[in-house]
């Protein structure tokens, strides 16, 4: 082979590799950052980020467990190599996981290696460990976000970046009264309330009972963080399961086939639902918009129809697949578009 062609190929495959590269790299979305769901619903998401030391897991999950709440853990790593059994029961017990890092460091400070490490890194021990995924959730640590972040976060399969719009902060060791009062007090249906499980988070076991217990008063469900993101993209509402209740029941109600309230819910038992759980439901679909046909009469035109209607001549040739606006006969029936 000459030169000169292996230089024209040599090029030619430099711009493929191009190509397919950016390719790649367009498929990739960056995440999206969510601080709270705008919904008109009374719903609230609790979530928990879980750090090296989970010493109050055990005592929350009992609290969440005794009030039928399900809420949403941001694990680490480390953390759960420290205390795997808790991971476990979190993600057995119906709870929500989402990843925060294996070392929680400041995400913008980190290379595009380090940030997928991280994450790849705690995906392998929380599937290791619980047999499940932490995407499409992650959390950043500090909340350290920046458009880089994201690009990186979106690319490595998190479609979504949650932070919070109430922080108890309960790390600085504030009371429960403070931690409940700041809740309870700032709450909006949607919200996203940030929590920790460690040992400086040490109001928090005892400000969750009263917190939840006041929540209800309010009116208010609970709700995973992709439960609260599914309510955004259905426009629904939510329910919570009574004794009686059935799925088919339920869909009834809200004149909503069973299928897509088994969908919204991710429920693959149909027999299968609970007192007390809250079940997205979506929105109800648009009845059909009545179909109007007009017979033609003689001394008609497609521009005096279009005129009666209040359409245009090219909308009704287009529903009737008329070639040309002067040929309509006597008798014909006539689909009228909007």
């Amino acid at each position: 082979m000459g030169s000169k062609n292996f230089k024209v190929i040599a090029a030619l495959s430099l711009v493929l590799f191009t190509l397919l590269s950016f390719s790649f790299k367009a498929e990739a979305a960056a995440s999206t950052f969510v601080t709270k769901v705008p919904t008109t619903s009374k719903v609230v998401a609790l979530t928990f980020d879980d750090g090296s030391d989970g010493t109050n897991i055990n005592t929350i999950l009992r609290t969440l467990a005794a009030n039928n709440v399900k809420a949403t853990f941001f694990l680490t790593g480390s953390g759960a190599r420290n205390h795997p059994n808790s991971i476990r029961y979190i993600a057995g017990h119906g709870h929500q996981i989402g990843n925060h890092s294996f070392s929680h460091p400041d995400f913008t400070k980190l290379t595009a290696t380090q940030v997928k490490s991280e994450l790849d890194k705690t995906e392998s021990i929380i599937k290791a460990f619980t047999g499940k995924s932490t995407k499409p959730l992650f959390r950043a640590p500090f909340g350290a976000v920046n458009a880089t972040v994201l690009s990186r976060v979106g690319a490595a399969g998190y479609t979504h970046t949650i932070q919070w719009n109430i922080d108890t902060v309960d790390w600085k060791g504030v009371s429960s009264k403070a931690i409940t009062d700041k809740v309870v007090n700032n709450i909006v249906p949607g919200s996203i309330v940030l929590m920790h499980t460690g040992a400086g988070a040490s109001g928090t076991p005892g400000a969750l009972p009263g917190m939840i217990s006041k929540l209800k008063a309010k009116g208010y469900s609970f709700v995973t963080v992709s439960q609260l993101l599914k309510l955004q993209q259905s426009g629904g509402s939510t329910y919570t399961v009574k004794a009686g209740d059935t799925l088919y029941s339920i869909a009834r109600k809200y004149n909503i086939s069973v299928s897509s309230l088994a969908a919204a819910n991710n429920i693959t038992n149909y027999n299968l639902i609970k007192v007390g759980q809250v079940l997205i439901i979506p929105k109800a679909p648009a009845p059909p918009a009545a179909v109007v046909k007009y017979t033609v009469k003689s001394g008609d035109t497609l521009y005096s129809i279009a005129r009666t209607y209040n359409t245009t001549v090219a909308k009704i040739a287009a529903a009737n697949k008329i070639p040309s606006p002067y040929i309509i006969f006597v008798g014909q029936v006539l689909v009228i578009p909007k």
